[in-house]
């Protein structure tokens, strides 16, 4: 039965590749039905495959005090998801000057990252390599516009938009320390991107989302099983992908109609999971006095991101991932709802995440 769904899978791949397919497509403007479907598809038959070739070459990741694994399991899951991704961006013409330079910087981050997952780099050199980066989606055009545009403004705002990606790109890095995690939000933030993106009709980064979507869903499966462990693990160059791919897309639409304060606040809902796990963790560490120097903090590794909590909290893996989905998905629905809203009323469900999270983290400490 196994090899039956796999020569379908196949099959029905080459299909959707076939000219006539993929014209019918769009020709009945379902195009995000066939992006989806394609990215999909493309990442569940490629995993197999990388996984494979992770355990031939031994590309692996081998358990240890910091991790919650017990055995040494395959690496290589990202690159699955990165040429579903692109191979269904690229199959629909879905390319402009600036997705362009999103793709090309993606990819660097995702090689660098890839090179580190064989051979271990130094934290300095990949958070320079992202900030490269980061410039090249600057120099497209891609940027946070806060401030005026004038000197300082452009200053500033090039600075915010450096924190931004570099922020989101290693958070998700970070949550990527349970089964599922990292690939689910990844979906999850990818949906409520792409439901925004078409509430403000801005459908080709709704399709840039949806290509996200179904590559990060399709290598799900793998990643994130009923029963056992994960059978493949993003690695680095899975989780860094990821992060910078949506971290870019967020900065690239307008999530809202003349109103900077609600297009601001959608992003900042919808990336809520990494963002507080981010800040969370930051400041327990410098109130804690493990970090003291942006070297040290660069470079420190432990046991005290959201998942981690969650897990001695709730004493199970799926339970902790699980929860963390419902917490993201809350927030991706209360900034789809922000569609038309009032300045006020997007400062107050900004407001109300901030509180429901500072409930949480008073709870877990009291629980503690």
């Amino acid at each position: 039965m196994h090899k039956i769904m796999k020569y379908l899978g196949w099959v029905g791949l080459v299909v959707l590749i076939s000219p006539p397919v993929s014209g019918a497509f769009k020709e009945m403007e379902v195009r995000w039905v066939y992006i989806f479907s394609f990215s999909f598809l493309a990442s569940v038959l490629l995993t197999p495959i990388f996984r494979t070739i992770a355990t031939r070459y031994q590309i692996m990741d081998i358990p240890n005090e910091r991790k919650s694994h017990q055995h040494p399991t395959p690496l290589l899951g990202g690159v699955a998801i990165y040429i579903g991704f692109v191979a269904s961006m690229l199959l629909n013409n879905i390319i402009d000057y600036q997705i362009l330079a999103i793709l090309l910087s993606a990819t660097f981050v995702m090689v660098t990252s890839l090179i580190d997952d064989i051979k271990r780099l130094s934290a300095a050199f990949k958070l320079l390599i992202q900030i490269l980066a980061t410039g090249i989606i600057i120099a497209s055009g891609i940027r946070i516009i806060l401030l005026p545009q004038n000197l300082l403004g452009h200053a500033v705002n090039y600075i915010l938009t450096v924190l931004w990606v570099v922020g989101i790109t290693n958070a998700m890095n970070f949550l990527d320390g349970l089964d599922g995690l990292a690939a689910g939000l990844g979906a999850i933030i990818a949906f409520f991107l792409g439901v925004v993106a078409f509430q403000t009709n801005q459908p080709f980064l709704g399709w840039f989302a949806i290509a996200l979507l179904g590559s990060c869903l399709g290598f799900l499966p793998f990643n994130f099983r009923v029963r056992g462990p994960a059978s493949i693990f993003l690695g680095d160059a899975g989780s860094t992908f990821i992060g910078f791919t949506l971290a870019c897309l967020a900065i690239k639409g307008e999530w809202a109609i003349d109103n900077p304060i609600v297009s601001l606040s959608a992003p900042i809902l919808i990336f809520g999971i990494p963002i507080f796990d981010m800040t969370h963790t930051t400041i327990r560490r410098v109130l804690s006095g493990k970090v003291t120097t942006f070297k040290s903090w660069i470079a420190h590794v432990s046991k005290d991101h959201i998942h981690h909590r969650m897990e001695r909290l709730f004493q199970s893996k799926k339970k902790s991932v699980l929860l963390i989905y419902s917490m993201s998905a809350c927030l991706g629905i209360s900034a789809v709802v922000l569609r038309n809203a009032r300045t006020i009323d997007a400062v107050l469900i900004v407001l109300q995440g901030i509180i429901v999270f500072i409930i949480f983290s008073l709870i877990e400490v009291r629980r503690q």
